[in-house]
């Protein structure tokens, strides 16, 4: 099952945005990404396109159901600490949707939409 509902559209974006940020401010990267975060993006893209819990999740740093391998989960808790008060200038929008969506109620609560 892929998603692809609204909200999975403006999680990919914050995503995305956090890792362009990230990158642009730790390797330097003007054009694009590099190889290494290009990995990060790709795989948190395919994450959030299976996500259990579709439109009804909350933030992956509050959901029940941790679905990136140990490694991957690291370097996008790095990326986040580094990229996350920065959003907030950059990306406002993002950043405060973001922030409102993790005060939703933890995925896992009730059962996944099949």
């Amino acid at each position: 099952m892929i998603n692809d509902g609204p909200r999975i559209r403006r999680e990919k974006r914050t995503v995305a945005a956090m890792i362009e940020l990230y990158c642009r401010e730790e390797h330097g990267s003007t054009a694009g990404l590099c190889p290494e975060c290009r990995t990060l993006h790709d795989y948190a893209m395919q994450r959030l396109e299976r996500c259990p819990f579709g439109e009804q999740k909350t933030t992956c740093a509050n959901c029940s159901v941790h679905c990136y391998k140990p490694d991957m989960r690291a370097r996008v808790r790095v990326v986040m600490r580094t990229a996350g008060p920065r959003m907030i200038w950059r990306h406002p929008i993002l950043a405060i949707r973001h922030i409102l969506d993790g005060r939703r109620k933890r995925a896992g609560a009730r059962s996944p939409v099949p």
